[in-house]
């Protein structure tokens, strides 16, 4: 069996919750979160809480640096600026601001396109768009290697669309797809486009202004910080010509019986009472993240071609999506022979193995699959080859179970 390595052990100790005996392999749903992020949230309850922006005296003015600096700091980790970086609820809020302020632009006839593999937050906002407004929705297929179809590409941008909604990574699939290419051939057909960096934030270097994406959502529960938190990018431009998603509270510069005026950004997409402790906390997760990002990549590079090796030596297996581990990122799918994946995922349980099972928000791909459902191992930077190998020893306890 595989042994620790020194910085996978130090990297797993700054998280509590892995003192239970559990293998965890689900962080494309939801990453665990290091004690630096879980104390950031006690620290705020006990010390700091106050609402933000209007208050003058002292612990109104702590919260609203606090959540400012954490702006900051993920503006500097996106290579964003602050006032293009917006806090929202979660990449789904993200997309939605989006579908709802930019796509009041929209008219009957016009062309929005995305990718069969997109996540469903990342394909129902559109299709919700495209009712309202006219427009129409075309979708790029993907290969059989489960990689995206560039001639597909070329002939949906060929029809000069208004939106491209991509993601960066599949969350189904692993697929790490060649967006800064495809939103270079999206402007040159007069397109936008759209990132869901949700399943490549937490892995890899992250460069809005490298990919020159028009916007970019993610969410923090994904990338080791609080639940109820995301994050969407914009170019400033674009967001100034958006009229608001949500009216009230903050995104409020003026108001008279007559009517109102709005914030500046980023304010102005941040109505009401926002997630402060969160979103200050999601600062602190994205600092723990961003000083050893590139030693994560490389980490989980090695970890997910471990676990592709050792997978395949398991009889039935079936694995979806590429099959060289370089054009994949964070997780792998798979069936065992004909055990349907909810059945498969107990069994594993029983083992202490937490795997993902289902569609995994995601029915368009697994119709194209031809599977009612997948299992999904998903790793993170806490994860280490005996995590692997502790679902290996449990997928042959399963054949076991179903005498396989």
């Amino acid at each position: 069996m595989s042994q620790l390595t020194e910085s996978e052990t130090d990297w797993r100790s700054d998280f509590p919750i892995f003192k239970q005996k559990v293998t965890y392999l689900d962080s494309a749903a939801t990453s665990q979160k290091p004690l630096a992020v879980i104390k950031t949230l006690e620290s705020f309850y006990n010390t700091t809480n106050a609402n933000i922006h209007r208050g003058v005296y002292q612990w109104s003015a702590k919260a609203t640096e606090l959540y400012e600096n954490s702006r900051k700091l993920i503006a500097k980790f996106l290579n964003a600026r602050p006032w293009e970086t917006i806090f929202v609820r979660n990449a789904t809020e993200g997309i939605n601001l989006v579908a709802r302020s930019w796509g009041a632009n929209l008219k009957k006839g016009d062309l929005i396109v995305a990718t069969v593999m997109e996540h469903h937050s990342n394909m129902v906002p559109w299709q919700e768009l495209a009712k309202r407004t006219g427009a129409t929705l075309e979708y790029i297929t993907v290969t059989a290697e489960g990689t995206l179809d560039m001639n597909s590409v070329k002939e949906l941008l060929a029809k000069k669309p208004k939106m491209l909604a991509i993601a960066q990574v599949s969350n189904v699939l692993g697929t790490i797809n060649p967006v800064q290419e495809i939103i270079k051939m999206a402007h040159e057909a007069g397109s936008l486009v759209l990132v869901d960096a949700c399943q490549s934030v937490p892995h890899m270097t992250v460069d809005v202004r490298q990919l020159d994406c028009d916007f970019l959502v993610f969410s923090g529960h994904k990338a080791f910080g609080p639940t109820g938190i995301g994050v969407l990018y914009g170019k400033e431009t674009l967001l100034r010509g958006m009229e608001p998603f949500l009216t009230g509270g903050d995104m409020i510069k003026e108001v008279k019986l007559e009517g109102a005026k709005w914030n500046d950004l980023p304010w102005k997409f941040e109505a009401g009472t926002p997630a402060i402790a969160e979103a200050i906390a999601l600062g602190t997760a994205i600092e723990y993240l961003s000083d050893k990002i590139d030693a994560v990549k490389n980490h989980d590079e090695e970890l997910l071609a471990y676990a592709m090796e050792e997978l395949q030596k398991v009889p039935g297996i079936m694995i979806y999506g590429p099959t060289n581990p370089i054009d994949r990122c964070g997780a792998i799918s798979f069936n065992l022979a004909d055990i349907h994946a909810h059945d498969l995922a107990s069994v594993l349980d029983d083992n202490n193995v937490a795997i993902r099972s289902g569609h995994h928000c995601s029915m368009p791909m697994m119709d194209i699959l031809k599977v009612p459902a997948t299992a999904r191992m998903s790793i993170a930077l806490y994860n280490t080859k005996e995590d692997v190998d502790a679902l290996i020893t449990a997928l042959h306890e399963a054949r076991k179970v179903f005498r396989l």
